[in-house]
């Protein structure tokens, strides 16, 4: 499967930080029980993950649903808000992955740290890493509001966001908070989960063009915690469904109903668990 598997790869520059953690504590272990990460494993995670060279940031983060939305603000917050964010004006969701090469891409300085971009998140990889003063070692996405699950990741600009960072030789995660119907998200909980994920992640390495996609779940209140689970994309197609009203189509496909093989990263996720799937380009 390939989540499972552990490639070789050039052992990143924090990874004997990350060692340092005690083996029965942590992140990992706070997690399994389902209790929120101390105080200081959330400072171990931000001194593993992130190195300040002078002036420059080592990773970037960015969404596809927008520079104000509340899951890459959840996400800022999962990482102790470290790093540089570099994110679009505007939600673009299903974007996939289009750049802009045709036109100039206006870029807006927030602070230090922030940049709005009028552009694609595939964009803001791009500039992030080629044109910004930024020594970029990996690229988060998200926490993106709604599920990429299997085939999702194919129009997902939240995905194709860290496709790009892989395609210029830098590592990511992609992080989506699927949503059940009828229901809304808790982000205080989407980001204890992701700064979770993120600690087990940064104990594992990716081969070159590598990249990770996670999915948090929904449960419904009083249902378990919801434990890691490293699983394959499911490969079958979404509920693809459309109301005709004159001349114009409307989707009407229920993505809560979508047909998954046991043990994809659907059956996963729809079942409670954090589906964690190792893609590559």
């Amino acid at each position: 499967m390939a989540g499972r598997r552990r490639a070789r790869a050039r052992p990143l520059q924090w990874w004997r930080s990350r060692r340092r953690v005690p083996a029965s504590g942590g992140l990992g272990a706070c997690f399994a029980l389902g209790k929120p990460a101390p105080l200081s494993y959330r400072r171990t995670l931000c001194r593993s993950w992130v190195r300040i060279a002078g002036e420059a940031l080592v990773w970037v983060l960015t969404n596809d649903d927008g520079i104000d939305a509340p899951g890459i603000r959840a996400l800022q917050q999962a990482v102790g808000n470290q790093g540089a964010l570099v994110a679009p004006q505007a939600r673009l969701s299903g974007c996939g992955h289009q750049v802009t090469t045709q036109a100039p891409i206006a870029l807006q300085p927030r602070s230090a740290s922030e940049y709005s971009v009028a552009g694609t998140p595939a964009d803001c990889v791009r500039l992030a890493i080629k044109a910004l003063d930024l020594e970029v070692e990996w690229v988060l996405s998200g926490i993106n509001a709604g599920g990429n699950l299997g085939v999702d990741t194919y129009a997902s600009g939240t995905v194709a966001a860290v496709r790009e960072a892989a395609t210029l030789g830098v590592p990511g995660v992609a992080l989506s908070q699927y949503v059940r119907p009828q229901a809304a998200i808790d982000w205080m909980a989407a980001q204890q989960r992701a700064a979770a994920v993120l600690a087990e992640l940064g104990r594992r390495s990716l081969p070159p063009g590598g990249f990770w996609n996670v999915n948090l779940p929904h449960p419904a209140p009083g249902s378990p915690e919801p434990q890691l689970v490293f699983c394959p994309p499911s490969t079958q197609p979404l509920p693809v469904q459309y109301r005709a009203w004159g001349n114009q189509y409307y989707y009407t496909g229920d993505y809560s109903q979508r047909d998954h093989a046991p043990g994809t990263d659907v059956d996963v996720c729809f079942s409670g668990d954090i589906a964690v799937t190792q893609l590559q380009l």
